[in-house]
């Protein structure tokens, strides 16, 4: 193996992990909030016991979130110098706004945890509301420093290649930002609401505490359902944005190896890069051009437009994103049926098929987004900053990088054993209280 290549795997599990417990920590707050403020609407003790378990669930996977997080920070300095040393004026200020805003969560998640006889209602609600924007205003700045990467702007350079002047605000306004914060906002929401209501549905079908998961339930819906809708919308945006600034990009996604007009969609397939075409694939016409362009005669770039140096790998970025696409519409469905049954004034948990649906859909969200940053990190290579910086140049030139790659892969099997045990506890003792 080589250095980039440990590096690179080093960063793709590191971030792969800490993903999990970042959407988590972006969502579980609005839905511990909300429990609490139907508990002091209605006065129902299930609301309560709601609420405090899922701070407790909560202050669990902020922690481990924290860890991951604190690693991703160190290894972009040590992995990645050059990168961090060519960017850093540019994206030193989302990096700063993001820490605030994660200092400022934790201090209010410790107000929301300990606060409950200590202060007022108000106050410590409002603290729950600040743990839940903080959260996301967190998620947003880290997002706002890829989607420079994927897109940069805010800086003029000199003849030599070098930035001869910086604009942070500038670059965080970048082509690609409000629609990757929004896309990775709606999925946290989806992903952990879908996920816990997952969970509560399961809970439900084995007989477990009907009156306290009917109410985790249907708070879990109302948080994770419509984010699970508005999702493909996102996602639609998405590619428009993708397809004028990444086209090479857009080519790897639907494997699309010739600049035509009227590009057809492809679902599925086998992209053969030895014979540079897209097999078995199921293919509509005109749907690329229409999809990425609103016009179903647009011109759609081809990976052939550029030297095979400059192409991603072509094979998993397909794939990946075939996956997010495939799980994200079946957890719409879901969530679609879901509104559809409350809609008709029916009681979502009588329905068991609808309860086995919401269980079998509960991880797809989290796989989704392991997905998705496949399609966008892998999606983006050779180059760490879009025709800006390629990977190669940025990756440290300390040898045995294979070390710290395995060090940090045992971390993370620990740190993964530890929070399963910790939530399977949890989980135990919801479990065990039967109606």
């Amino acid at each position: 193996m080589t250095d980039l290549l440990a590096a690179r795997t080093q960063m793709a599990l590191s971030l792969g992990f800490h993903i999990v417990f970042a959407e988590i920590g972006i969502a579980m707050p609005l839905l511990m909030v909300l429990a609490e403020w139907r508990w002091r609407r209605t006065g129902e003790r299930a609301y309560y016991d709601l609420a405090r378990r899922w701070a407790k669930g909560t202050a669990v996977l902020f922690a481990v979130g924290a860890v991951s997080g604190t690693v991703l920070s160190f290894e972009l300095g040590l992995l990645w110098p050059g990168f961090m040393r060519y960017a850093g004026p540019l994206i030193g200020m989302p990096f700063s706004l993001e820490g605030f805003a994660f200092f400022l969560e934790a201090i209010f998640l410790g107000v929301y945890l300990y606060g409950w006889e200590r202060v007022g209602p108000r106050a410590h609600l409002a603290a729950g509301v600040v743990v839940a924007a903080s959260g996301a205003a967190s998620a947003v700045f880290v997002v706002l420093v890829n989607a420079w990467m994927n897109t940069p702007v805010g800086f003029t350079l000199d003849a030599a290649g070098s930035f001869a002047s910086v604009d942070p605000v500038a670059a965080m306004r970048s082509p690609a930002a409000c629609q990757q914060a929004l896309h990775m906002l709606l999925a946290s929401y989806a992903a952990t609401g879908l996920a816990v209501a997952g969970i509560h549905a399961w809970m439900l079908l084995r007989g477990a505490q009907p009156a306290f998961h009917r109410r985790a339930l249907a708070v879990a819906l109302c948080v994770g359902g419509p984010a699970a809708v508005l999702q493909p919308i996102s996602g639609d945006i998405s590619a428009r944005v993708v397809a004028v600034t990444q086209p090479v990009k857009l080519a790897a996604l639907e494997g699309q190896w010739a600049t035509e007009r009227g590009a057809p969609l492809r679902i599925g397939g086998w992209p053969d890069a030895s014979r540079e075409e897209t097999r078995w694939a199921l293919e509509i016409p005109y749907g690329l051009s229409l999809l990425a362009f609103h016009d179903p005669r647009a011109e759609v770039r081809g990976l052939r437009s550029v030297s095979k140096e400059d192409r991603p790998p072509v094979a998993p970025v397909h794939f990946a994103f075939q996956a997010m696409v495939g799980l994200g519409s079946a957890m719409a469905l879901v969530a679609l049926w879901a509104g559809w049954v409350a809609w008709r004034r029916r009681d979502v948990t009588s329905n068991r098929w609808l309860l086995r649906a919401l269980a079998f859909v509960a991880p797809f969200g989290f796989l989704a987004t392991e997905a998705g940053w496949i399609v966008t990190e892998v999606g983006r290579q050779p180059w760490i900053v879009q025709g800006l910086m390629r990977t190669a140049h940025a990756v440290t030139p300390m040898p045995g990088l294979v070390v710290p790659m395995a060090t940090f892969t045992a971390l993370y099997i620990g740190l993964g054993a530890v929070v399963v045990a910790l939530v399977s506890s949890l989980v135990r003792q919801t479990s065990g209280e039967r109606a």
